[in-house]
């Protein structure tokens, strides 16, 4: 379960079939939209939708709570597995209620660690009772589980990282293979984007949210275009009003001429192809997709140095890690991949070699699977 059906189509792709094919039986739970009616459709298994609200919202949550109660007792499910942190509190409270016998709470990162005051010692006690609630407490990266045990939300011995980390590994022989995408091909994504084909493009992939960076880019792009009138942004993602990104930065964005908006994204490598370089300036993050995704299509990446994203990149080898909140110096990274082709292509080739080594999603799938055996025997 998660909270949003957007968590569960850009997630787990493959993963549920690979449990139904071993002889389980999944279903999945998150709140009502179009991505939980495409998930079922992709993966084939029965999906169940139930409203939850993704800000702390009492009256909301317990009637959420109480749906939860109902549908797991009506399920009967052996285990209940829950992610992001609304969908794991409702989860595991519910599951707790119903005695589902193995309960996995799965961390994705911590909001708590860019709120202050009052905020982050209530975010910081949710996720401390969904950890004490479950049986098993799994994190999506090395980095996030060590904050879990310094913040006190959980010990370090009851939290186990499944494989090498990420939510669902990353399908970098297949979908993110670059080898998919031709120059004729890459020209013609780009050309839907008005973008000329010898164009340098830096990207960026992610909701446009204050917490991701999006300030940072806007200050960092107008720097570098300015210098660099040949080189053109992609964006792709939707504007959100949760968190919302500064209106002078996202009116700048929308109007600079060499900025190409593309709103919400279903083709994600298609985007990837169209791009040269990647940028996530983000706040905060748990095991990040995008730059595993890019580094699988042979992007080099330049990304905050915040847990997850130290994960996901290995600074000087497949891209380059700065400062959060730090615009000037994600200018000079970006500035350095666009002044440095060779560097660029060589990092970009690192980035991919490692994912093919480290991230194959049958990988993570089979410690998955086998956790549940063993969860399920203890």
């Amino acid at each position: 379960m998660t909270t949003v059906p957007d968590s569960l189509w850009a997630f787990f792709g493959g993963q549920v079939r690979y449990m139904v094919d071993r002889g389980m039986v999944v279903e999945a739970v998150a709140s009502p939209g179009r991505f939980l009616r495409l998930f079922a459709e992709r993966e084939q298994v029965p999906v169940h939708a139930l409203p939850m609200a993704r800000r702390i919202s009492p009256p909301a949550d317990l009637v959420s709570l109480l749906r939860m109660c109902r549908l797991l007792a009506r399920l009967r499910p052996d285990i209940v597995h829950a992610h992001t942190p609304k969908g794991g509190l409702v989860g595991m409270l519910g599951a707790w209620l119903v005695r589902t016998p193995v309960r996995i709470y799965h961390i994705h990162g911590f909001p708590f660690l860019t709120a202050t005051g009052r905020r982050r010692s209530l975010l910081c006690a949710v996720e401390r009772l969904s950890c004490r609630l479950a049986t098993r407490v799994l994190c999506v990266s090395r980095s996030v589980a060590a904050v879990a045990d310094q913040e006190g939300v959980c010990r370090a011995d009851r939290i186990l990282v499944p494989g090498n980390g990420t939510i669902n590994g990353i399908d970098a022989a297949g979908a993110f293979d670059p080898a998919r995408y031709p120059p004729a091909e890459r020209a013609a994504i780009r050309a839907a984007q008005g973008i000329p084909p010898e164009a340098v493009v830096v990207g960026f992939v992610g909701r446009l949210v204050r917490d991701k960076g999006v300030g940072e880019l806007a200050a960092a792009w107008k720097e570098l275009s300015a210098a660099n009138p040949a080189l053109h942004l992609l964006v792709c993602g939707p504007v959100e009003d949760g968190d919302p990104v500064a209106a002078d930065d996202l009116a700048y964005l929308r109007a600079a001429p060499r900025v190409h908006l593309t709103g919400e994204v279903l083709d994600m490598p298609a985007c990837y192809a169209a791009m040269d370089i990647l940028a996530l300036p983000t706040y905060r993050e748990g095991f990040p997709l995008v730059p595993m995704e890019a580094s699988a299509m042979a992007l080099p990446v330049v990304a905050s140095a915040v847990p997850g994203c130290i994960d996901a990149v290995v600074d000087g080898v497949t891209g380059m890690l700065v400062p959060a909140r730090d615009a000037a110096a994600l200018a000079r990274a970006l500035r350095r991949y666009v002044d440095e082709p060779d560097l660029r292509a060589r990092h970009g080739r690192a980035g991919r070699e490692r994912i093919l080594a480290d991230f194959r999603p049958e990988a993570m799938w089979a410690a998955l699977y086998g956790e549940y055996q063993r969860l399920l025997q203890a």
